[in-house]
């Protein structure tokens, strides 16, 4: 554990993961932790402060989540947001009520001068709030900081010691200058240093991963995206030649996959590689599953049970013999919508073939260096660990392949029509210059047909979704505005050179409320 480290107490927000991410922007690790946690553990972890997130409760009901009220007692600084202020009004003695109107949304904020922890910002705040609940009633030892509205107690201090409260939202974009309060938060109150950074993180996971394989073997599944592929990298750096990487082709990727994972990792890179052909045996515990649920778990048991043969394979032993590890790039965003990453009230949004999706009895040990990181911090750490930008800055690709974008039934003549839409996709938006613009953009194979006409001939054929979003972390997504001219080339490509497609229509839904994969 870092010196200087934020604790997160997680109460069930979707935001969570927002103030974590903005906390370790500001140069500070953070970590979520249980909003049950007692007070004595957490003080024997010795954060530099406490952080309560927001959630979907409510304190005016029994049964709402409460953490231990001793926190406040072990003599840190402490910053509650949304329900995490309310939840510091109800403890230490002010009054929540419910609202009569629930503010959602943009508001501006009037600041009273003199807090440190709005110092630097202007009198008129944008903010963002999202409660149904409202402090009534101002906690002994406290003082108003910030108004709006709807809200004549939007912030709360006691500068005495060190704790603050915030009804509205400083880690979404929506407020503009929330980076800032959370910055005088933690530098200005808590006395942060700027710690936290890549080259931290890998002199600090490298010592990690030795300390915990010790002389063990370690497979590493690598699919040649961005995450798989900056984990072998960080592995290979912390246990050289006891890494041997293992490149499964499911039938479920992207054109030309394999061929590019064995340039890269097996000449390039030199690290032990062992390609593995499965399409087989993927396509058939596929036959006839529609329910992307079960496309998942199925993906990620049939994953474990190929590994635990290569396993073994590569023993010599019936046993799975010297490997004890199987390492993953699962990343953070991956735990949050799989389950509550701390046990805490947060929903399941889908199951990830590698969070999820793994079976309950395993012969490997999990090794997951990256599961703590965003997306942006993993690009980060590969270009820290010397990756060539055309890999750090390659788009997302799902755990569970072209599986989750087509809809319905699963069979190879599908898989290849999919395969070539995709590939056309992809090479117009890098004519275009807006790869790296770009979150992700790919291809989705719907379970309908449509009626058109090709050379004076009806044709009956499979329409084509084509999907493209703009985001920071995937938590979020906006749908891109494409050019039209970008988009009647798309089209007009995948019609004329996919035999089996002869529609194309484009996503604009952002997320939420729809994910951005559409299984």
């Amino acid at each position: 554990m870092n010196k200087d480290w934020v604790a997160i107490l997680d109460f069930g927000s979707q935001y969570t993961h927002l103030i974590a991410r903005r906390v370790r922007e500001c140069g500070v690790y953070s970590e979520i932790i249980p909003y049950s946690i007692k007070a004595q553990r957490l003080l024997l972890k010795a954060p530099r402060a406490i952080i309560l997130s927001g959630g979907p409760a409510s304190v005016t009901t029994a049964n709402s989540p409460l953490p231990d009220k001793n926190i406040f007692n072990i003599g840190i600084p402490i910053l509650g947001i949304c329900y995490g202020a309310q939840l510091m009004g109800k403890l230490l003695g002010g009054k929540v009520a419910r609202a009569k109107a629930r503010e959602y949304g943009k508001a501006i904020l009037l600041i009273k001068p003199g807090s440190g922890l709005l110092k630097g910002l202007s009198r008129k705040q944008t903010v963002w709030m999202s409660h149904g609940d409202k402090i009534v009633g101002v906690p002994c030892g406290f003082k108003i900081i910030g108004s709006t509205h709807n809200a004549r107690i939007a912030a709360l201090a006691d500068e005495n010691r060190n704790f603050y409260s915030l009804q509205f939202h400083p880690e979404v974009a929506h407020t503009p200058k929330g980076k800032k309060i959370l910055s005088n938060f933690l530098f200005n109150t808590a006395g942060c240093k700027k710690n936290w950074n890549m080259r931290s993180f890998v002199k600090d996971s490298t010592r990690d991963i030795k300390n915990q394989v010790g002389k063990d073997k370690i497979l590493c599944a690598l699919s040649g995206g961005v995450d798989s592929s900056v984990l072998a990298i960080l592995l290979h750096k912390a246990i050289g030649k006891n890494l041997t990487a293992i490149f499964i082709d499911n039938g479920l990727l992207r054109k030309d996959e394999r061929e590019l994972v064995k340039k890269r990792f097996k000449n390039y890179y030199r690290i032990n590689l062992k390609v593995v052909k499965a399409e087989d045996k993927f396509l058939k515990a596929l036959i006839g599953v529609t329910d992307p649920e079960k496309k998942r778990k199925i993906i990620g048991h049939t994953f474990i049970k190929v590994f635990e043969h290569e396993a073994k394979t590569l023993s010599g032993t019936t046993k799975l013999g010297k490997f004890k590890f199987l390492a993953q790039g699962t990343l953070y965003p991956d735990v949050i919508e799989s389950r509550s990453p701390v046990g805490g009230p947060s929903a399941t949004i889908k199951t990830h073939h590698n969070v999820g999706g793994l079976p309950k009895k395993m012969h490997f040990k999990l090794l997951e260096p990256l599961k703590d990181l965003f997306k942006d911090e993993v690009r980060l750490l590969g270009k820290e660990l010397g990756l060539p930008d055309d890999l750090v800055w390659r788009q997302p690709f799902p755990g569970p392949g072209l599986a989750v974008r087509i809809i319905g039934a699963i069979t190879k003549a599908r898989l290849d029509i999919l395969r070539q839409a995709d590939w056309i996709l992809l090479e117009e938006i890098k004519k275009a210059g807006l790869y790296r613009k770009l979150w992700q953009s790919f291809c989705v194979l719907l379970p309908v047909k449509s009626v058109g006409v090709m050379g004076d001939e009806r044709t009956y054929e499979n329409v084509c979704a084509v999907r493209a979003v703009t985001s920071e972390d995937a938590m979020t997504a906006n749908w891109a505005k494409l050019p039209y001219e970008l988009l009647e080339r798309i089209s007009n490509r995948i019609i004329n050179e996919v035999k089996g497609i002869n529609r194309v229509v484009y996503d604009i839904s952002s997320k939420p409320p729809s994910t951005i994969e559409w299984e």
